[in-house]
């Protein structure tokens, strides 16, 4: 029940991030938890896991992940734009990805068609005590 819970916070939070998208006029990513588990070879440390479904045009608004987040992003399909702190912006094809260190700006996540859904499946190692994993401006 408790594990249950802490899934609703979570997907909540990650969802209210995404509508913020809705009111620069953008259309939002759908963000979905498929994976939520403490590590027990390393105390107080989850891993969570979730797809980021992008329509065409679609992103989520710029963010931070909590101090203690590791990221890793796998695009599943289509291609995302993305720009990580002062880095240039990236087109990140079907098979490709990129990491995230702790701290990190996440300043664009679109997908880079206007016409062609995209997925992202995003990877994060970070406290079990973190609950709100997208942090936006």
């Amino acid at each position: 029940m408790k594990k249950l819970k802490s899934l609703l916070i979570i997907a909540t939070m990650i969802t209210a991030t995404c509508a913020a998208a809705h009111d620069t006029g953008e259309p939002s990513a759908k963000v979905s938890i498929v994976f939520d588990q403490a590590l027990p070879n390393v105390p107080g440390k989850s891993m969570r896991v979730v797809l980021v479904e992008y329509d065409p045009g679609a992103e989520t608004p710029s963010h931070r992940h909590p101090g203690s987040a590791f990221i890793y992003a796998r695009v599943l399909e289509g291609a995302i734009r993305s720009k990580v702190n002062d880095g240039p912006e990236l087109t990140y094809r079907a098979g490709e990805s990129w990491t995230e260190k702790p701290g990190d700006h996440h300043q664009v996540s679109q997908n880079a068609s206007n016409t062609e859904p995209a997925k992202l499946l995003v990877t994060f190692i970070v406290d079990t005590d973190d609950k709100q994993i997208v942090i936006p401006d």
